[in-house]
């Protein structure tokens, strides 16, 4: 069993299970940790350290959702195997709309388990009026009307730059980031400034809109299969990709966090080749219900190969087309030739709020606000769905605003979606996000409940009548 002996530093400001989820990190990667070696019990590491027994549960628990460590039933928690790519990683000084196939008409649908929606009854609408008019008398009128930076207003692309550094560990400054009017226009920005020739490696299955705008503008893409970590390196190998777009932190729809080893192969494979990139889509990462965001994959890319995009559409509003990219330092030079005669694709004055509302932490609140509204309703259909758990198994639970359920008593997903549009209730299926549907997937057979959207007495009342239909006996 290995051994855990650090002195925790009782005044600095990071949670203690950080500092212990830090120093065992640190560990793996120096090669004191080795794959295979056992962790102590959380017991025995609090007794040890003299902290709580859950401090440690969050800490093995970060780094267990990371894939730092995985655990054995009834055996503990072991290191795993990520040695082979450490050193081209961390070096000794490194610091959409989905298709809906259902049985159920519009017009029969009471209850819409959408997982692309989101909860509208909690958007700030007193602070974007009173910021908005804060932006019209106190901005001259020449500021808001001229067309502005064409990477977007620097004050917001710093705004952006500070949060993502703080909350997701990317690695930029304001120079990095483009703002565009969503990830459709900064696909299309990409596509441009990557070549006609560039491979587009894309999950299946996966975010099916950016397929179809990679698809539609001409761009060559490759389905490329999933297994239980991500993207399927095997797979990306052979496709002849040069780009892959993937979703690490939380894939759409699996649920799967790509676990570090995983994020490390993906990163040894782009570093392989000087014109192969990553565009990482961190769209929802803001809402992890159980330990800390996972980390970007950007943050640990130390070659330069990673293409960063998020937006605004899940943090707030769809209707707010604002969304944002971090170039690499030679994409960057590459897009300021060939790019910049672009105008900015977003008004000033709405670039204008989301920096005031930014930096006077409005957003962060608005965040952790949204966060605990989320995690009521998961909580709410976990304990639902408590006591027929021998009948399924749910995924995806911990981040995110949907989950998948996959059941284990030979019905399969069309019996059930079409049980349940019946009784007006409005299903989707993991199927339905698949690029290739002439190969079968893993995922198939799960069924995807989103709950973000539904109202919370929509959720009971829906929940209740969908738990009647399957499971009456």
């Amino acid at each position: 069993m290995s051994v855990i002996t650090f002195n925790i530093d009782t005044h600095s400001k990071e949670p203690i299970y950080m500092q212990i989820y830090d120093y065992i990190c640190a560990e793996i990667r120096s090669g004191n940790l080795r794959p295979g070696d056992r962790l102590p019990s959380t017991r025995q590491l609090s007794v040890h350290l003299q902290v709580s027994r859950n401090t440690v549960d969050m800490a093995y628990g970060q780094l267990n959702a990371e894939g730092y460590i995985e655990s054995r039933p009834k055996q503990g928690y072991y290191i795993c195997d990520i040695t082979n790519h450490i050193p081209a990683i961390f070096p000794s000084d490194a610091p959409a709309i989905p298709p809906s196939p259902r049985p159920a008409s519009p017009s029969s649908v009471c209850f819409d388990f959408n997982p692309n929606g989101i909860d509208l009854e909690y958007f700030p609408y007193n602070i974007w009026k009173k910021t908005m008019k804060d932006i019209l008398y106190n901005d001259s009128q020449d500021n808001l009307l001229l067309p502005g930076d064409p990477q977007g207003d620097l004050g917001l692309r710093q705004a952006i730059a500070g949060y993502l550094h703080q909350s997701r560990g990317v690695r930029c400054d304001a120079s990095q980031v483009i703002v565009g009017a969503g990830t459709d226009f900064l696909l299309i920005l990409l596509y441009q400034l990557l070549g006609a020739k560039a491979v587009y490696a894309v999950e299946n299955p996966g975010y099916f809109q950016a397929y179809q705008v990679l698809s539609h503008i001409g761009a060559s893409t490759v389905p490329v299969s999933m297994d239980g970590s991500g993207i399927h390196m095997d797979d990306l190998y052979h496709s002849g990709a040069s780009v892959a777009y993937v979703m690490p932190s939380h894939h759409f729809p699996t649920g799967i966090v790509m676990p570090i080893k995983r994020r490390l192969e993906l990163l040894a494979w782009a570093g392989n080749c000087p014109d192969r990139y990553i565009i990482e889509d961190d769209y929802d990462s803001e809402f992890r219900y159980k330990g800390r965001p996972i980390p970007s994959l950007q943050g640990i890319d130390t070659s330069g190969h990673v293409i960063y995009m998020g937006t605004f559409s899940k943090a707030l509003t769809p209707a707010m087309r604002v969304g944002y990219m971090v170039l690499p330092p030679s994409l960057l030079s590459r897009y300021r030739q060939q790019l910049s005669f672009y105008s900015s694709s977003v008004s000033r004055s709405e670039q204008k709020f989301l920096t005031l509302f930014i930096r006077r932490g409005q957003f962060e609140r608005h965040l952790n606000r949204m966060r605990n509204v989320y995690k009521e309703k998961r909580d709410y259909i976990l304990k639902a769905f408590q006591p027929y758990r021998q009948f399924l198994t749910i995924s995806g639970e911990n981040s995110g605003l949907h989950m998948l359920l996959h059941f284990k008593d030979g019905r399969t997903t069309t019996q059930l979606l079409s049980q349940a549009a019946e009784q007006g209730i409005r299903l989707y299926q993991v199927s339905d996000y698949s690029m290739d549907t002439r190969s079968s997937s893993a995922f198939d057979d799960h069924i995807i409940l989103g709950y973000a959207a539904l109202p919370m007495d929509q959720l009971e009342t829906g929940l209740s009548r969908l738990l009647d239909v399957w499971f009456a006996s």
